[in-house]
């Protein structure tokens, strides 16, 4: 779409009393702050700000620091400055190895099970922390410290309060409710033993298609430091030289340090190429009232700046951050990044802790990388100075922390207290901030708040989810497929809904597509996106994904029939909805409200005397987009946000989405029996042999293999495959623009294979995967000869196996291939990369 049909577009907007200005268009070249040309990945130390860190040096604590160093052999300082995941680690291997520290990733858990107890973890808790202490053999006790995402609520447990998460918190503008949240927060962690959060995120994104913009409380640099140094002050209370543990507080770690949300496209892990003053203005300025607020850890960002990785940049991390910024705690990694510098694989990086990290996060790759830092430190290649130094700055952050003096995690105070997990104070705190999150976008005739003595039609596929409401980073990594169950004391927007108009005496009705049995008076419509977190929520363009589009035929249908529609949005970012907004009489963003679902409903009713309960007052953290075009001009501006009282009238939008495509799902192979675009099913012996599928019924391979369309889910929705045993038959699916899954890989992503049995092979099945000639990984996946014959599943490999068997998956040609030697029959629906599998079967 060129500049002059962006602007005819917006002009076709016409905006009738509206009490804010709503229609931008994007700056042109000569008003860009500053040129991109000829950028670098140098620093200039001396135009960054200079924060004050509050804790001076002690001398009596920095003595006790060198007389614990002065102890330490190098097997030991070298444990110190590397974190390993709890699913990839016991507690003997963390005595052995003298590990500083531990986490637990987005899908790890005590036992294996993501919805393991509170009290289980509390026991694992004290396990680590046993084996960090003793000192047989000689071993120097140091405390292990325990690091957690607790990014919106103590978010990986069972029953905890889940917040809004930052998108919606930066809606509210109110940086005292945030602190109230964060304390909140910290009781519910330590009620579990653990002492450190990976929180709060203060990233300032710039590109709503990264799939992390709802970790960013704004796209102003601004808005977010003014929630910065509140948050840090709840978690850790303020700076003193009283120890954290002995207060209701946590560690904490801004992140991620440093322009994680400024990279091209917006692509996650991806590069930001911006200028100094950019980096530093926009991205750096939320990192000086961090440090100010005595924040005792800091995460580096996966990401690139003008193509050097921040993990591994000196004039960053050190020069810059240590030395200029002053900050005075220590810099951890994020999971595996050290692996992405250059010259670096996750099994060996001196880069890394030479540029100035203190301590690697390696979760599964913690055991090759102690052994290559045991070598670099011994051979100079780390100085033993920089070693020291990264293990002081750990040291001092665990003193400061009270951690040699608390004792077991069970017996610290709030340890044991699972009363604080969900307690009643806690969800009335996220209730109260999902009802000033909540921005109305649109409000003809003042169609809200609602009569709750109304009949009421609750419509939509997003009503009944309390997981998809809560977003990612919910009890898994992804938060997806997690059944409401798993979820005590929290509701739905549905049942805050009913709740709502049942105390009224109204009457309510649940029904996704929009059927009723009895006209209603009003129908609230609840869609929007489906939880993702990090790269698997990357978008090429600001729309939803077709699959989720089919409430606006809902929308439709119900304001044909003369109901008034009132649209909730469940997202992590604005998206273009043009057409559903056109379809609604009222239109709210509500984000990812979490747990508390009330809230909302306390917004669009009134209270039952007729009364307005609570006024609107969330205003926009991000600019709303015009089209699907991330370039494109915007409809609301940063602020906007009508008020309940709000006199407006929304003139019908252009539904143009100004991008040629629909948003795809990234990493979607095969899809209702059909490779999707750009890829090809090919039947071959493996060698020469080669034929491709595109109608069936097909015979391939001389006709020793027979393919047929077969009904899954729809009319022929999948393909059947018969071998008769007679020679070897690969299936596969491949393309002629090899793709790059190493993110994936570094992350717990299975590959996911929706398939039937009809037969069982005669012989052994394989999964491989291809990078072209003589390069490819086979493995014969465990417990894939066990699956039940004639029934469908989705079965999951993960990626790492491949990798480990010899694939290099930065140049997949064929990301799925299925093959056997003997006779077989089955079924094949869907091919793709993700996380939720009905069956994950071991590497072989």
């Amino acid at each position: 779409m060129t500049l002059y049909m962006r602007h005819k577009l917006a002009s076709s907007l016409l905006v009738l009393t509206m009490t804010a200005a709503c229609v931008s268009t994007p700056p042109s070249a000569s008003s860009a702050t500053e040129s991109t040309d000829n950028l670098t990945a140098i620093v200039h130390p001396e135009i960054w700000p200079q924060a004050d860190w509050p804790y001076a040096k002690d001398a009596a604590v920095e003595t006790r620091i060198d007389s614990i160093v002065a102890r330490m052999s190098i097997e030991e300082k070298v444990g110190q400055v590397i974190q390993a995941d709890i699913a990839s680690v016991t507690p003997e291997e963390a005595k052995r190895y003298h590990l500083g520290s531990i986490l637990n990733g987005g899908n790890s858990a005590p036992g294996g099970d993501e919805f393991a107890a509170p009290d289980k973890w509390l026991a694992l808790a004290d396990a680590f922390y046993d084996a960090s202490v003793d000192t047989s053999g000689g071993r120097t006790a140091i405390p292990i410290i325990w690091g957690t995402d607790a990014v919106h609520g103590h978010s990986n447990i069972v029953g905890a309060t889940l917040f809004p998460h930052n998108v919606g918190l930066g809606a509210m503008r109110d940086p005292a409710l945030l602190e109230r949240i964060a304390q909140a927060t910290a009781l519910e962690l330590r009620s579990t033993g653990m002492e450190w959060t990976f929180a709060p995120t203060i990233t300032v994104p710039q590109d709503l298609r990264w799939g992390r913009a709802y970790e960013g409380y704004s796209q102003d640099p601004a808005l977010v430091a003014s929630y910065v140094g509140r948050f840090i002050k709840g978690l850790q209370g303020a700076p003193s030289d009283k120890a954290f543990l002995d207060g209701p507080y946590v560690l904490a770690s801004t992140k991620h340090f440093l322009a994680d949300g400024g990279t091209d496209e917006g692509r996650d892990q991806g590069d930001a190429k911006i200028s100094e003053t950019e980096l530093r203005d926009i991205h750096g300025t939320p990192y000086v009232p961090a440090i100010n607020a005595g924040v005792q850890t800091i995460m580096a960002s996966f990401s690139s700046w003008n193509g050097k990785k921040i993990t591994g940049h000196k004039g960053l991390l050190t020069d810059v951050l240590k030395k200029r910024m002053r900050f005075g705690g220590f810099v951890v990694s994020d999971w595996n990044a050290h692996g992405q510098i250059l010259g670096c694989t996750n099994a060996s990086c001196p880069e890394a802790i030479n540029a100035g990290l203190d301590m690697y996060m390696a979760p599964d790759t913690w055991k090759p990388l102690y052994y290559s830092l045991v070598e670099q430190a011994k051979d100079g290649t780390v100085p033993m100075a920089r070693l020291d130094d990264a293990v002081k700055n750990i040291l001092r952050v665990k003193i400061r922390a009270g951690l040699f003096e608390a004792g077991r995690p069970s017996s610290r105070p709030y340890s044991g207290r699972y009363d604080l997990i969900g307690s009643p104070d806690h969800r009335a705190l996220a209730r109260e901030a999902v009802r000033k999150s909540l921005v109305l976008i649109k409000n003809d005739n003042q169609i809200l708040p609602l009569n709750p003595k109304s009949r009421i039609l609750v419509a939509g596929d997003g009503a009944d989810d309390i997981g998809r409401a809560s977003g990612g980073w919910t009890l898994t990594w992804q938060g997806t497929g997690i059944p409401n169950d798993k979820f005590p004391g929290a509701t739905s927007l549905w049942h805050g809904i009913k709740d709502a108009v049942s105390l009224a005496g109204g009457t309510a009705e649940h029904a996704p597509d929009g059927s009723f049995t009895e006209k209603p008076d009003a129908a609230i419509v609840i869609f929007g996106e489906t939880p993702y977190a990090e790269f698997q929520g990357d978008l090429k363009t600001l729309q939803l994904k077709p699959e989720l589009k089919g409430p606006l035929a809902t929308m439709r249908k119900l304001k044909a029939q003369g109901i008034p529609v009132i649209s909730v949005f469940l997202t992590g970012r604005p998206l273009w909805t043009n057409p559903e907004i056109n379809a609604s009489d009222a239109f709210v963003a509500a984000w990812l409200p979490g747990s508390e679902g009330g809230g909302v409903s306390d917004m669009l009713f009134r209270d039952k005397n007729g009364e307005v309960a609570y006024d609107f007052s969330g205003k926009l953290g991000f600019s709303w987009p015009m089209t699907a075009d991330a370039l494109g001009p915007k409809l609301f501006d940063l602020g906007y946000g009508l008020t309940t009282d709000s006199v407006s009238t929304l003139a019908t939008l252009p539904e143009i989405s100004g991008v040629e495509s629909q948003e795809t799902s990234a990493g979607l192979f095969f899809d209702k029996g059909l490779p999707t675009a750009s890829w090809s099913l090919i039947v071959s012996d493996g060698q020469s042999d080669r034929t491709r599928i595109t109608t069936t019924p097909a015979e391939a391979v001389k006709g020793r293999v027979q393919v047929r369309a077969v009904d899954h889910l729809t009319q022929e929705g999948a393909r059947q495959f018969t071998s008769d045993g007679s020679g070897p038959m690969l299936v596969e699916l491949v393309t002629h623009a090899p793709i790059d899954i190493s993110r994936e890989t570094n992350g717990d992503v299975l590959l996911l294979v929706t398939m039937r049995y009809e037969e069982k092979a005669s012989a052994p099945v394989t999964f491989s995967m291809s990078c072209g000639p003589d390069c490819g990984g086979e493995i014969t996946p465990g417990g894939l000869d066990a699956l039940a014959v004639g029934e469908w599943q989705t079965v999951g490999v993960s990626l790492k196996c491949f990798a480990n068997a010899g694939a290099d998956v930065s140049k997949l040609d064929a990301p799925f291939q299925i093959s056997t030697n003997g006779s077989a029959k089955f079924s094949l629906s869907r091919v793709a990369v993700g996380t939720v599998a009905d069956t994950i079967l071991g590497c072989e």
